[in-house]
C-alpha cells in the first residue's frame, strides 16, 4: 500500500519534455514509482484526471527569509504551487550579525518583514535555520548569505573600502557561513551597503564562495542608463573568478532603457559559449518593488538608518537631495540605479506599498498624496520616510511589456517572484508570479509551452542550486508536487488587490505531503532547511 496514489494525471516532468499520462506512487515522503497502478491500494488517493501534476515550483529569488519567522505557513508561496525558496537575496540574509551593528541591520531590513516581529536571538546563519527548522516551514528552504549583511556585521553602512582588518573579517565570515550550508553569496549593488562596493571587493568575496563551489547572485549595479556596463562588470568577475553568476529580476528600468535586454542577452549568451556559467532569473511584471529609501542618492544611507532620519530633518540636507535627483534625473547621471527616465514621470509612477504606522498612505501615488497634503512631492518623499522611519516600501512602473517577454523567452531565464511584503499594498508577484507564468503567457499569449514554462520553474533553478532530488518527477526524488488545472489557472492579485490568492491550483505536497488540498491549505509545515 503506498502513501499517496496520484491517479491518472498529465505529467509534466519538469525537464521540457512533452507531457505523458501516468500514476504516480509515494511513500515516506518519496516519489517510489511511475505508471499504471490500476487498483493498488493507498492510504491517499487522488484522482488528477484533466489536471496537470509538475514538480513544485522553486522560487529563485525570494526574501521569504524576513517573513518566515513570523509567517511559516508562507500561504501566498504555496498557493501559488512553489513548494521551496531561495532566500539571501540581493545581499541580504539575516545572518550573520554583530552585537554592535545589529540595530543598524534591523532598522534597515524591517520594510521586508511585513510587520511580523520576532526576536533577533541568532549569530550566524547556522543559528538562524536552526530556527526556522524548529518553528517549521511549509516551503523547502534554501539560503545564500548576503554580502551586504557581512559587510553591516564587519563595518556597518561606512561609505568606503574596507580596510586590510575589515577585508579579513567579510571573508572569515563568508567562509563560516558556506561552511554553514548556505549555497552561495548574494550582492545587492544598488543598496546600500553594497552601493559601496567596489569590483576589487566582489572579486575578492566571489574566490572564497569559489572555494565551496557555491554561485553568486546579483543586483546588479544598475538597471538603467548603464545596465549595459553593469552587466559587463559581472561578466568580468565571472571571467576572473570562474564563479557561477545569477543576474536577479533581469530587466531594463527607464523609457531611455527599453529594449537594452536584447543586447544584454546577446551578452550573456556570448559569454556562455566562452565557458561562462551565468543566467538570470525575472518576475514577469512591468512595476518593481523595493525600499522608498532607495530612491536617495548612497551618500544619504551612510551611517544607517538612524543617521538618514536625521538627516531628512535638516531643510540644507533636503535641499541638497532634491538637486541631485533632479540633475540625476534630468541628465541621468547616476552611477547607480536609474529607475525613471525623468522628473515629469516620476511621482505617478511610485505607489507606496507598505507603511508601518501611517495606513493611509498605501495604494497612493506620490503626486496623489501631493495634492492631498498641499505638499511638494520631495516633501512627501521625506516626510514619509520620517514618519515611519524608513520601513516603508514602494511599487515602482520602469519596465515595459516587450522586455518582459524577451527576456521570459531567453532559454536560461529562471522564474524567481523577488517577493518581499504579504501585507497591505504589496506588489502582486508575491501572490501570482508562477500562477501568471501559466495563466498569461502559457494559455493566453502562448508565448511559452507549457512544458517550458514548468522547466523554468523546476528543472532550472533546481539544477541552478545543486538540487539533484528536487526539480523532476522521477522515481527517488522528493515528492514536492502540484496539480493544477492548466485551462483555468489564473492569477487574481493586482496593484490595487495584490494580497489575492490564485485560481487553479488544487493540490501541493511538500516532501510527500499534503499541504494544499483540493484548493485548502491546512496548518502543516512539512519544509525542511536545505544545506549544501
Amino acid at each position: 500500500m503506498f502513501d499517496i496514489l496520484i491517479k491518472n494525471g498529465n505529467i509534466v516532468d519538469g525537464t521540457g519534455k512533452q507531457q505523458f499520462k501516468a500514476d504516480i506512487a509515494i511513500e515516506n515522503g518519496k516519489i517510489v514509482d511511475i505508471g499504471n497502478f490500476g487498483n493498488v491500494p493507498a492510504k491517499k488517493v487522488i484522482d488528477a484526471i484533466g489536471l496537470t501534476v509538475s514538480p513544485g515550483f522553486i522560487d529563485m529569488h525570494s526574501h521569504a527569509d524576513f517573513s518566515l519567522p513570523g509567517h511559516p505557513s508562507a500561504d501566498n508561496l504555496i498557493q501559488q504551487g512553489v513548494t521551496t525558496v531561495v532566500v539571501g537575496n540581493c545581499g541580504m540574509s539575516p545572518a550573520p550579525v554583530n552585537l554592535n551593528t545589529i540595530d543598524q541591520l534591523k532598522r534597515y531590513v524591517a520594510p521586508l518583514q511585513s510587520g511580523y516581529e520576532f526576536p533577533w536571538n541568532w549569530k550566524n546563519i547556522k543559528e538562524y535555520l536552526a530556527l526556522i527548522k524548529k518553528k517549521g516551514t511549509a516551503v523547502n528552504v534554501v539560503s545564500l548569505v548576503g554580502h551586504g549583511t557581512i559587510r553591516v556585521a564587519v563595518m556597518g553602512f561606512e561609505d568606503r573600502k574596507p580596510n586590510v582588518n575589515e577585508s579579513t573579517k567579510i571573508k572569515k565570515l563568508i567562509n563560516e557561513s558556506m561552511e554553514q550550508g548556505v549555497f552561495g553569496i548574494s550582492f545587492g549593488l544598488v543598496y546600500p551597503p553594497g552601493i559601496y562596493t567596489k569590483t576589487q571587493e566582489l572579486l575578492e568575496s566571489c574566490k572564497e564562495v569559489v572555494k565551496y563551489g557555491g554561485l553568486c547572485t546579483v543586483h546588479l549595479r544598475n538597471e538603467g542608463n548603464k545596465l549595459i556596463e553593469a552587466v559587463n562588470e559581472m561578466i568580468d568577475v565571472s571571467k576572473k573568478t570562474k564563479i557561477p553568476i545569477q543576474i536577479s529580476h533581469h530587466k531594463a528600468a527607464g523609457r531611455e532603457n527599453w529594449g537594452k535586454v536584447e543586447k544584454t542577452i546577446e551578452m550573456i549568451e556570448r559569454a556562455r559559449k566562452n565557458g561562462l556559467d551565468i543566467t538570470l532569473d525575472q518576475y514577469p511584471y512591468t512595476a518593481g518593488y523595493t525600499f522608498l529609501s532607495a530612491l536617495l542618492p548612497g551618500w544619504v544611507h551612510s551611517k544607517g538608518v538612524k543617521e538618514l532620519i536625521k538627516k531628512l530633518k535638516r531643510k540644507e540636507i533636503r535641499s541638497r537631495i532634491k538637486k541631485e535627483m533632479l540633475l540625476m534625473l534630468s541628465d541621468n547621471q547616476s552611477d547607480t540605479e536609474n529607475l525613471f527616465h525623468s522628473a515629469d514621470g516620476l511621482w505617478e509612477s511610485i505607489l507606496i506599498s507598505y507603511c508601518k504606522k501611517n495606513k493611509k498612505y498605501e495604494g497612493k501615488t506620490i503626486d496623489v498624496i501631493s495634492k492631498e497634503e498641499d505638499k511638494d512631492c520631495f516633501d512627501v518623499l521625506f516626510d514619509i520616510l520620517v514618519k515611519e522611519e524608513a520601513v516603508v516600501t514602494m511599487v515602482m512602473f520602469s519596465m515595459i511589456e516587450g522586455d518582459i517577454q524577451t527576456v521570459l523567452r531567453y532559454p536560461e531565464t529562471i522564474i524567481g517572484s523577488d517577493s518581499a511584503g504579504i501585507k497591505g499594498k504589496t506588489h502582486p508577484r508575491s501572490y501570482g508570479t508562477f500562477v501568471r507564468i501559466l495563466g498569461r503567457y502559457v494559455r493566453e499569449i502562448k508565448l511559452l509551452t507549457l512544458e517550458d514554462a514548468v522547466r523554468k520553474m523546476t528543472f532550472l533553478p533546481a539544477r541552478r542550486m545543486g538540487l539533484k532530488d528536487r526539480g523532476v518527477i522521477k522515481k527517488d526524488n522528493y515528492a514536492d508536487l502540484v496539480i493544477f488545472d492548466a485551462e483555468k489557472v489564473s492569477d487574481t492579485a493586482t496593484y490595487t488587490n495584490p494580497c489575492s490568492f490564485p485560481v487553479g491550483i488544487k493540490y501541493v505536497l511538500v516532501n510527500g505531503s499534503i499541504v494544499l488540498d483540493n484548493g485548502k491549505q491546512n496548518k502543516g509545515l512539512f519544509g525542511e532547511v536545505l544545506f549544501k
